[in-house]
């Protein structure tokens, strides 16, 4: 029978410093623990039983840094090896069968730790590790094993690159967490994609690669090292020596996993024959010639469902062509998807393999306003044996990724046993141990995506909803404020305030809050808000219109202050500004603000603004890919979030933005990202919404972007229109514009 390890207890001293008694679980959770109630001390010597083939191995480094007291002719042993090895040799039968399996045994003079394989008994002594930070070791036997061949992560975003430190400590991480895959893919690194990919790195880049790929052995990772080169990929042998020959040089850094990724481009390159025939090749004459390198994984064009033309032969080409040994990633129903039973009994039958999910969670450049610091959830218990593998696409935010790729360790080593909320609240006290309350807090409100493309959205402020709910709908209805829920939603902006201010002033983890502080400064002002809006309600109805009127003053200021931080902070060209709060928090202040203004200009004869958030711009389209696309307004000008996919724009198909009066123009330019678009689209204007008048567009250098010739002329709306007989697959990288 399955238990989990669960144990109450002081956590050590080690690197946490004094904790106070808290909740103890294993990460990620054993398949199988058996435990007594006994304990002994923690050993200062003991005699150490290993065969000398694990010399300098992972496991015993790790083991040696962990317990340095090795000594002879001492009572307490330590046994160490895989199976087939004479130290461990008596355990045999105990030890699982599944790869990176491993058995171990703490008793009162001995310790055994037996893997199935060398990564197995490494996993067995990070295990030990974790035990090590009780006062006492129990006495415990754990039969354990992971239920999904590969789990890690894909560094596959868009967007700023993780730095070298960041990766390293990315690499402890999965080491840590018993994650074994690292595949290192930044889109905007210009040796792994177009137009570089052809070219070796330079040797500074080169040598932190190796550094990277010496780290991931350290802990038992293996370092993928992927390419994308279908972009401007030939289809001859001169492209395919390239290949080989990037592949050889990235062999002598040390790689032994390679990947190759065919996502996100149009044209050539998207050819399911050709990519099979240039990928058998690859894995012929150097994945099998090799003989030490991990199977050949690669991501198809056709990478989730709603892209899929199964009647077109994508999928089942490669799933009849690709060699059986290489790996087909897949990322689920749509491009953001979680991943259950239904969606791999669509793909793996196409593919004649078990898919290699690729799960684009928590990764945010979609969506890089907002932090994605919630539970993982939502992907099937049941699954366990239809993947091959299971790896996370984080945020460019290294640090703040460790929350969900936490819980992915968690989840993909053992289904059955997954807790999402258990998962992430150990997650959140793993990285702020002595703040974990106020990170918490700050999680708790920091979960959704926002409004996107992808019509992907989390929960958010979940246990705060049934209050925000109650005290909106009362007031909103009649004007009574339910105390019950008034109190509660106090106590949480109380908590907010509070919470911000802790995290910017820990030193506790200095990586976490630099990548943070701009939401955390924001999430602050919410807080603030929201008791401002509150304090407007009671003023209200104790008729105190002088106290009305200073929380008043103070929560325009307030909204100020917020547009302030949401234009000064994290201006990057795609989803620039700071978003906190807003699912349920901001969109229930902004609501009661707005009815509490209303009801004081009626009961006072004022005219006090009412608008709690001003935006000018809205947008809508038919273009299934571009309908749920947001819009952000700083100062004169105005910008469409960009897509990071191919957009399968059909003809017909229209972009239209809606300003909420008659502006004059400066500006407009527009990047489809594939040259020669201007004669298959048509730019207009109208200044009343019915006529509507062509703008000239004019080329920038010949290259995917254009301007259109709008200075001095009026609008209320600009429509963006394909003009072609044909479905144009396209980007969406910029749709920018600037009022005189």
């Amino acid at each position: 029978m399955k238990r989990k390890l669960l144990l109450s207890g002081i956590m050590g001293c080690l690197s946490l410093g004094m904790l106070s008694a808290q909740e103890f679980h294993l990460q990620p959770t054993p398949q199988v623990y058996e435990a007594s109630q006994d304990s002994i001390a923690l050993p200062l010597t003991y005699a150490l039983s290993a065969d000398q083939k694990l010399e300098d191995s992972p496991a015993l480094l790790l083991l040696e840094k962990l317990l340095p007291g090795k000594a002879e002719k001492v009572a307490f042993r330590i046994s160490i090896g895989t199976k087939g090895d004479k130290a461990v040799k008596k355990y045999a039968r105990r030890i699982p069968a599944n790869p990176e399996g491993y058995y171990l045994k703490i008793d009162k003079d001995e310790i055994i730790i037996a893997g199935t394989d060398e990564r197995g008994t490494y996993y067995g002594v990070q295990t030990l590790a974790q035990l090590l930070t009780l006062p006492k070791l129990p006495l415990a036997e754990i039969t354990d094993y992971p239920d999904v061949p590969y789990r890690g992560v894909v560094e596959g975003f868009y967007g700023t690159p993780w730095s070298h430190e960041a990766r390293l400590s990315q690499l402890e991480f999965y080491g840590r967490n018993k994650m074994n895959v690292y595949l290192y893919g930044p889109k905007d690194d210009p040796y792994h994609s177009t137009p570089n990919w052809r070219k070796p790195y330079p040797e500074r880049e080169a040598a932190q690669l190796k550094e990277l790929v010496d780290k991931a052995a350290e802990n038992g990772v293996i370092f993928y090292w992927a390419i994308h080169p279908g972009q401007d990929i030939k289809w001859n042998d001169e492209d395919r020596q390239n290949l080989l020959n990037k592949f050889e040089r990235m062999y002598e850094l040390g790689v032994r996993g390679f990947a190759v990724f065919f996502d996100d481009i149009s044209g050539e390159g998207t050819k399911a024959d050709k990519q099979a025939e240039l990928l058998n090749y690859l894995d012929d004459h150097f994945v099998k010639v090799k003989g030490d390198v991990e199977p050949l994984i690669m991501c198809p064009t056709e990478y989730n469902r709603s892209w899929s033309n199964v009647a077109g032969g994508y999928l089942t080409t490669l799933g009849e062509k690709l060699n059986p040994g290489i790996q087909i990633m897949w990322t689920g129903n749509r491009v953001i998807a979680t991943i259950d039973r239904e969606s791999m009994d669509f793909i793996n039958p196409l593919i004649k393999r078990k898919a290699y999910i690729w799960w684009n969670f928590p990764v945010s450049d979609y969506v890089r306003d907002h932090l994605l610091m919630g539970p993982v959830y939502g992907n099937g218990l049941d699954i366990a044996d239809q993947m091959e593998g299971f790896v996370s696409n984080p945020m460019e935010h290294a640090e703040a990724s460790k929350i969900a790729l936490y819980s992915v360790a968690d989840y993909a080593w053992n289904l059955a046993d997954y807790d999402s909320d258990a998962s992430w609240k150990r997650a959140i006290r793993s990285l702020m141990p002595l703040h974990a309350s106020s990170l918490e807090t700050f999680a708790v409100h920091n979960s959704d995506l926002g409004v996107n493309g992808h019509g992907f959205r989390r929960d958010e402020s979940v246990a705060l909803q049934p209050a925000l709910q109650a005290l909106l709908s009362a007031y909103k209805e009649n004007g009574t404020i339910d105390e019950n829920a008034f109190s509660q939603v106090e106590t949480e902006c109380r908590k907010i305030v509070e919470a911000a201010d802790c995290l910017m002033a820990s030193q506790e983890n200095m990586a976490l809050i630099t990548e943070i502080e701009p939401w955390l400064m924001q999430f602050k002002l919410v807080g603030q808000y929201g008791e401002s809006v509150l304090r407007m309600l009671q003023s209200l109805k104790a008729s105190d219109a002088e106290a009305f009127d200073a929380a008043y003053a103070h929560a325009k200021a307030l909204q100020m202050l917020m547009y302030k931080i949401d234009t000064s902070y994290n201006q990057n060209p795609y989803q620039p500004g700071v978003k906190s709060g807003s699912k349920e928090l901001l969109p229930t202040f902004n609501a009661l603000f707005v009815s509490a203004v209303t009801r004081y200009n009626n009961k006072y004869k004022t005219q006090l603004d009412t608008r709690a958030a001003y935006m000018p711009y809205t947008m809508s389209s038919n273009v299934p890919q571009l309908a749920s696309l947001s819009v952000s307004h700083k100062g004169k000008g105005g910008s469409v979030a960009a897509v990071n996919e191919v957009i399968r724009w059909q003809p017909g198909g229209e972009f239209v933005l809606s300003i909420d009066g008659l502006r004059t123009l400066k500006s407009l330019s527009v990047d489809l990202g594939i040259a020669d678009m201007a004669a298959s689209f048509r730019l207009e204007t109208t200044v009343d919404g019915r006529n509507w008048e062509s703008v000239p567009l004019q080329p920038v250098n010949g290259k995917t972007r254009f301007n259109g010739q709008v200075s001095g002329r009026k609008v209320q709306k600009i429509r963006l229109i394909s003009i072609s007989a044909q479905e144009q697959q396209v980007y969406f990288k910029r749709f920018m514009f600037e009022e005189e």
